[in-house]
């Protein structure tokens, strides 16, 4: 592939889950799926999705604005603006906006197999299913990806 991407900001694929909006900005076809870009828009007073691990990518959150929590494991680190958060494959993670306006952050997957979760979380819910905590992990479990608990 040599033909670049240029992503405006009113450009991209934007999905809503909820009290998250997910721009994707770089789903893999321009970088022959070395990574993916999304940017999140996660609204005040939300919950991110429950703790899990990813087994086959890395995952990178910058916090464009906002204040953003991040638990890794039992650890929780308060993310305000200009804070990168790098998740390697195995760490339990999860994020928040315990804040009273939403926060923004840009994320990467690397290689880029989490950014087709999205679309399926999406498909799920047009399709009529509520995004409980289980349809979730079903839908992660697609992507190399479980709770938390299920492995150490």
């Amino acid at each position: 592939m040599t033909q670049a991407s240029v992503v405006g900001p009113d450009g991209g694929e934007t999905i809503r889950l909820g009290p998250a909006q997910i721009r994707i900005l770089e789903d893999g076809s321009t970088t022959g799926h070395r990574i993916g870009i999304g940017e999140i828009t996660l609204a005040p007073h939300a919950e991110g999705p429950p703790q899990h691990r990813h087994a086959q990518h890395d995952e990178g959150f910058y916090v464009v604005s906002g204040t953003v929590h991040f638990t890794v494991g039992e650890t929780t680190h308060v993310a305000p603006a200009g804070t990168l958060a790098m998740i390697p494959p195995g760490a339990p993670h999860t994020f928040a906006n315990h804040g009273d306006e939403p926060a923004v952050m840009l994320n990467t997957f690397t290689p880029d197999l989490y950014v087709q979760y999205f679309r399926d979380l999406r498909d799920m819910i047009a399709g009529g299913r509520e995004p409980t905590p289980e349809a979730t992990v079903q839908v992660m479990s697609r992507y190399a990806t479980v709770p938390a608990t299920e492995y150490a």
